[in-house]
């Protein structure tokens, strides 16, 4: 929606937390929703997110409006939950939409590409810029309607048995790397694997595969990949700012009274600024404890992330020439990316840079 609807809505959800409302919630019919996510329970902050979301609509509708929240794979598995929203088997999910560029590479664009957005900049995108709309479009074609529902922040670079230290180590690795990033890194030699949280720590212990990422230490010690390989890369280039989703199928969401819609809206845009604090206030002690338990960490080499950008902008290229869906979205976000970078120059990066070589 735009900018102006979602700031409706966003008063909309404080006159309703306040109880200044309640005719308008208690003529609504009651509802009972389920929502499938991409990811296990055991993941507090991503799967919690589409808890915070079930949880704030209750709420906010004096529980006449109920979403149960089912991990992967309850319902069905994590990589098939654009089929359920599509079909109508489910009303909604919470999931990462790069997880389907083999629909269509589009879909990517929604959550992250390599070198792309960072979490601030995918967000003004979405509400200020022309992100929102322009996927809006896009998910027609699927029955589909979005709201952001979260975002991880950059993410770390993943578990390597043996560090990285020039481009030829890329060579036939075997690396577990969610969404697009796959297709960058079998550019530069690697393997990419694309593997739900679930099942990344028994790939990475049998050998399976070489390498993994998920997000970042607070994920990545909850799912144990410390205990297989020890050496930990940063930073993640393929996701500098991912944004989760919640993805609703059309007949639902329109078939909801304009102020249940309103609180669906309110209820996303809560959920998605949690998330990130989450990440942020958490990382920083995990990523202690897991250079504690012997990770060794280490940045990839300049090396690799030149021949990575280099491909990653042939690739875009390639895909503006062939793919008009991809073409119309990604020249939008690619006049926004410039214009956001040159702004963070001289603000965010300037400062970060000066704050990060303090001793505090």
């Amino acid at each position: 929606m735009e900018r102006r609807s979602f700031v409706r809505s966003a008063g909309l959800a404080g006159v309703l937390a306040a109880g200044a409302a309640p005719a308008i919630v208690h003529a609504q019919a009651n509802i009972r929703w389920r929502l499938a996510s991409s990811f296990p329970k055991s993941l507090d902050t991503i799967f919690g997110a589409a808890e915070v979301f079930a949880k704030k609509v209750g709420e906010m509708t004096g529980g006449k409006f109920q979403i149960s929240t089912h991990a992967a794979p309850e319902l069905m598995p994590a990589l098939q939950v654009v089929d359920g929203v599509q079909a109508g088997t489910i009303e909604m999910a919470h999931t990462a939409p790069y997880y389907f560029f083999g629909k269509d590479p589009t879909f990517a664009l929604g959550c992250v590409i390599p070198f792309g957005l960072n979490s601030r900049q995918m967000t003004a995108w979405q509400f200020e810029g022309n992100g929102l709309k322009l996927m809006r479009e896009f998910y027609k074609g699927y029955n589909i309607i979005n709201f952001p529902g979260g975002n991880t922040g950059a993410q770390m670079g993943g578990w390597f048995r043996s560090p990285i230290k020039s481009l030829a180590d890329m060579k036939g690795l075997k690396f577990r790397i969610g969404g697009f990033g796959g297709k960058v890194i079998e550019r530069i030699g690697g393997v990419a694997q694309n593997i739900p949280a679930g099942e990344i720590y028994q790939a990475l212990e049998k050998g399976t595969i070489d390498a993994a990422e998920w997000v970042g230490p607070y994920d990545d010690e909850k799912l144990g990949l410390n205990k297989v390989a020890q050496n930990y890369a940063y930073p993640g280039w393929w996701e500098g700012g991912p944004q989760l989703d919640f993805y609703i199928n059309d007949k639902a969401f329109n078939a909801l009274s304009a102020e249940y819609k309103a609180i669906v809206e309110s209820a996303a845009a809560f959920a998605h600024v949690d998330m990130q604090a989450k990440y942020d206030a958490r990382n920083p002690a995990a990523l202690k404890r897991l250079v504690a338990a012997n990770a060794k960490l280490f940045r990839f080499p300049k090396e690799m992330m030149d021949a990575a950008f280099k491909e990653a902008m042939a690739l875009y290229s390639e895909l503006s020439a062939s793919n008009p869906h991809w073409k119309k979205v990604y020249e939008d976000l690619n006049v926004f990316r410039r214009d956001q970078n040159l702004w963070f120059r001289f603000t965010e990066a300037g400062f970060d840079d000066f704050m990060q070589a303090q001793k505090l």
